[in-house]
C-alpha cells in the first residue's frame, strides 16, 4: 500500500457546474409536462463513466430508481442520465416501470449507446402516469452542450417547488492532474433523508473504479445529504448519483491511493455544498440553520443529535419567529435517543452562550433576537461527553410552507 499524502487543497470554482469536468455535457428542454419551464434534462459523458448511487429508504421506491439500479448493476458504469420533472412516476405499477424503461431506451437510441449505460430519474406528483408522448418528443428534441446555458437548462429542468437552481463545483490535484467535480441538485420539500425529495447529480473526470466510488459516496452521504432535513418526510424518488469518467488522466483511485483522502474531500465539499443549498431553499424557508455538535460519545451520536435539533418543528418555528428559546434545543437533544450527561451541556446561539454546564446563562434578548433575524443561523452544542462531532442543516418553518403544500397539486 502506498503511503497516504496530505490532503490536496480543494478549491471552489465559482460558476462551475456538471459540465465543468472534462467530457461531460448537459441540456434541458420544455416538453410540455408543465406550463412553461423546462421539464426534461440530460447529462451525457463522452465515455462510459464509473457510477454509484444512493437511494431513498422509502419502501415505495419509484419506478425510475429501479431502472437506474438495474443499469448500474450491469457493470457499474453509465454514460447518460435522463430526468423529468412534473411527474414522479411513483406508485404507478407495471405501466410506470415500463414507462421508465422506455425513457431509458429512447435516450440510449438518441445517443447510440447501450441501454444499460442510461440512468433514469423523475420528480413531481406521486401517483400520476407519465405523458410518454411528450417525454418521447422531449428526448428527441433535447440539445446538449458544455456552456453555462446548457448547464442551466439541465438545472432548471429538474426543479419542482424549488425557488432557485442549485449547482456546485470544486477542483483538486490527484497524481499531479487537475481533477474537477461538478454537481446539480433539486429539493425543497419532503426533505428528511436517508434520502429525501431530492435529486443530486455529480460529475467528475477522475479515474476511479465503480467499487471505490460506491464506498466513497456512501461515506460522504452520511456527512452531507443524509444530514439535511426540511420537514421530516422522506419521498419515493430520491437519489444521489455520481459519475466519474477518467478524463483527468490520473491513476485509478482506490482506498490505498496516496490521494484517496483528497478525492474524499472533493466529494464531501461538493456534496455538502449541494446539501446546504437544498436546506436553504426549503419550502417557505427564510433562514438556513446549521447545527454543530461536539463532545458526543461518537460521530454517529453527534450527527443524530444535530439532525434531531435541526428537524425539530419547535426549534424551526422558534428560529422563524426570532425567539431565542434554547429550551427547545435542549428538548430536542433529549429526544435524540443517544446517551448524554445532562449536567455538562453547553449551548450557544451564534456567539451567545445560552447554557453552560447545563446552567442557564444571562444574555441579552435583544441581541439574540437581532442575531436570529439573519438569514443563516448557527447553533453550537458541546456535550462534553466524548470526542464525537457532527453537523446537520435545515431551515425554519414558516407560514408559507403550509400554503405551498396545501395546494401542491393545484
Amino acid at each position: 500500500m502506498e503511503a497516504l499524502s496530505e490532503v490536496s487543497q480543494v478549491k471552489k470554482v465559482n460558476g462551475g457546474s456538471v459540465v465543468s469536468p472534462k467530457g461531460f455535457y448537459a441540456g434541458g428542454v420544455h416538453a410540455g409536462l408543465r406550463y412553461s419551464r423546462k421539464d426534461v434534462g440530460l447529462i451525457y459523458s463522452e465515455v462510459p463513466a464509473s457510477s454509484a448511487a444512493v437511494y431513498t429508504l422509502n419502501q415505495f421506491q419509484a419506478a425510475p430508481l429501479k431502472v437506474t439500479q438495474h443499469s448500474i448493476q450491469e457493470n457499474g458504469k453509465l454514460q447518460a442520465v435522463i430526468v423529468n420533472s412534473a411527474c414522479a412516476n411513483a406508485c404507478t405499477g407495471e405501466r410506470g416501470l415500463q414507462d421508465a424503461y422506455s425513457m431509458r431506451k429512447l435516450t440510449a437510441d438518441k445517443l447510440n449507446i447501450e441501454e444499460t449505460f442510461v440512468a433514469v430519474a423523475s420528480t413531481g406528483v406521486i401517483g400520476e402516469y407519465l405523458q410518454m408522448d411528450r417525454i418521447a418528443a422531449g428526448i428527441s428534441e433535447i440539445q446538449f452542450g458544455q456552456t453555462e446555458e446548457d448547464a442551466e437548462g439541465f438545472q432548471t429542468a429538474i426543479l419542482t417547488t424549488d425557488t432557485c437552481m442549485k449547482s456546485s463545483c470544486y477542483t483538486t490535484e490527484i497524481d499531479g492532474k487537475l481533477v474537477t467535480m461538478g454537481g446539480a441538485s433539486k429539493g425543497s420539500g419532503m426533505i428528511h433523508p436517508n434520502m429525501a425529495t431530492m435529486l443530486g447529480f455529480i460529475t467528475c473526470d477522475a479515474a476511479i473504479s465503480p467499487e471505490s466510488l460506491k464506498k466513497a459516496l456512501k461515506s460522504v452521504t452520511n456527512e452531507s445529504f443524509n444530514q439535511i432535513t426540511v420537514d421530516g418526510d422522506t419521498s419515493t424518488n430520491d437519489m444521489v448519483l455520481v459519475m466519474a469518467n477518467g478524463k483527468a488522466g490520473n491513476e485509478e483511485l482506490h482506498e490505498g491511493h496516496k490521494d484517496w483522502e483528497a478525492f474524499i474531500e472533493l466529494l464531501k465539499n461538493t456534496s455538502q455544498d449541494l446539501a446546504k443549498q437544498i436546506a436553504r431553499d426549503g419550502e417557505g424557508a427564510t433562514k438556513l440553520i446549521e447545527v454543530s455538535v461536539k463532545g458526543a460519545a461518537s460521530n454517529d451520536d453527534a450527527r443524530k443529535i444535530a439532525k434531531q435539533i435541526v428537524g425539530s418543528n419547535l426549534v424551526k418555528t422558534a428560529i422563524f419567529g426570532a425567539d431565542a428559546n434554547w429550551g427547545r434545543i435542549i428538548g430536542a437533544i433529549g429526544q435524540a435517543g443517544v446517551e448524554v450527561n445532562v449536567d455538562t451541556v453547553n449551548i450557544k446561539l451564534g456567539e451567545t452562550t445560552m447554557l453552560l454546564n447545563s446552567v442557564p446563562q444571562v444574555f441579552s434578548e435583544d441581541d439574540a433576537k437581532k442575531y436570529l433575524e439573519n438569514d443563516t443561523i448557527h447553533i453550537f452544542v458541546d456535550l462534553q461527553f466524548g470526542d464525537g462531532e457532527g453537523k446537520a442543516w435545515g431551515c425554519d418553518l414558516s407560514y408559507d410552507y403550509v400554503k405551498i403544500n396545501a395546494s401542491y397539486r393545484t
